[in-house]
């Protein structure tokens, strides 16, 4: 690992070792992929401020959010699947997190259960629910969380339906994974991968676990099941549903205007996150860095504001705090890491994202981050127009 420099090294790593279906999934958006590329490139625009002759020893990195301090204004976002991408890659990954001090969010769809998390350590852990069909396994999904003492619940509010991917329907993903033809002849090519995976404990989605037979017997799996389960009929009626089951902090995953975020502190979340699905949802929409200082003015600081998509270093994440973020969240860079090295890819990750956290501050004239404002940019309107 030592020449890896950044997170692009760290995806071409990723590409080499993963067979192309999971690289794929975790790489791609949906449709033609606009709002995928607008997530990485929207960062570049805003231009940071300069200041030198400034005293930064003794630079401040923590953050405080809901509660709970860490030591870096970065977390690790839901992802589905992560166990795939290296053996119990759920469980890794929140180790990584309690050695960084930083929050973990286990994704609904996760190969390791919450149970299995829980069993791993007693540091704690959000959790990312989907509102389904079957409202009583939503009920339960609740309870589990309850009972392996989550600390908070990530509700994901942008998936009424499923986005087309394109790249998944021509790979033939699927879960449990099936390798057939050209898709066979590629996984035997990654022989680092398939040799780890071999002894994985876990292959399949471990919180939904005997819920395919359950629903219908002729679905070919659990992700056709949980494709079967999204609701277009959510209304913010169900968020208020979820806030008087669930009594710990609620966070809303997946907004992007204003007019949405009222609504989500109006209907009791005590935290959102500026989201688009990693541009894997509606292709077309604003990039989640031009859509955060709308979010913030009218969340009006009576809740934290989380961001997550397109968030690629150091350098991003100070952008992202200018604009009114009070904590960035890593889904693809985490990924990377993690198929690129496991625990060692994580080290890599978040040593990287601190040092460049420490060299931007030390040359923006920065000693704690609290300081970070709109006045550490020179073009802060760049993404002025409201909606």
């Amino acid at each position: 690992m030592s020449i890896i420099t950044n997170i692009e090294d760290l995806r071409q790593r990723s590409k080499k070792i993963l067979p192309r279906m999971l690289f794929d999934y975790v790489d791609g958006g949906s449709y033609d992929e606009q709002t995928l590329r607008r997530n990485e490139t929207d960062f570049d625009a805003l231009q940071l401020r300069q200041r030198v002759m400034v005293d930064t020893s003794g630079k401040r990195l923590g953050r405080s959010v809901l509660g709970q301090s860490y030591a870096l204004p970065v977390g690790i976002a839901p992802t589905g699947m992560a166990g795939l991408y290296y053996p119990e890659g759920e469980v890794v990954a929140l180790a990584a997190a309690e050695k960084w001090n930083i929050p973990y969010t286990l994704s609904t769809l996760s190969i390791c259960s919450l149970e299995q998390l829980r069993g791993s350590t007693d540091y704690p852990f959000w959790f990312q629910l989907y509102i389904m069909k079957d409202r009583a396994f939503t009920e339960s999904l609740i309870e589990r969380a309850a009972a392996a003492h989550c600390s908070a619940l990530v509700l994901t509010v942008d998936l009424p339906i499923s986005g087309q991917r394109h790249r998944d329907i021509k790979n033939g993903l699927s879960v449990p994974l099936r390798f057939t033809g050209g898709g066979l002849f590629d996984m035997m090519l990654r022989h680092g991968w398939w040799r780890r995976q071999m002894f994985a404990k876990s292959k399949s989605f471990g919180n939904l676990a005997g819920m395919a037979s359950a629903e219908n017997s002729k679905l070919m799996g659990l992700a056709q099941w949980c494709a079967s389960q999204y609701d277009p009929s959510l209304s913010w009626d169900d968020v208020a549903w979820i806030r008087k089951l669930w009594k710990g902090k609620l966070i809303a995953k997946g907004v992007l205007n204003a007019e949405d975020a009222r609504h989500a502190i109006d209907h009791g979340c005590d935290a959102v996150i500026v989201s688009n699905h990693g541009g894997r949802q509606l292709d077309g929409a604003r990039s989640t860095i031009s859509s955060l200082r709308s979010v913030a003015t009218a969340v009006n600081r009576q809740a934290p504001v989380l961001l997550d998509g397109g968030i690629r270093s150091g350098q991003d994440i100070i952008r992202a705090l200018a604009l009114g973020a009070d904590l960035c969240m890593v889904g693809r860079p985490y990924l990377y890491a993690l198929s690129a090295a496991g625990p060692a890819g994580l080290d890599t990750l978040f040593t990287i994202l601190k040092n460049e956290l420490e060299v931007c501050m030390a040359l923006m004239g920065i000693r704690d981050l609290s300081e970070v404002d709109e006045t550490c940019l020179e073009n802060p309107r760049y993404f002025s127009r409201e909606y």
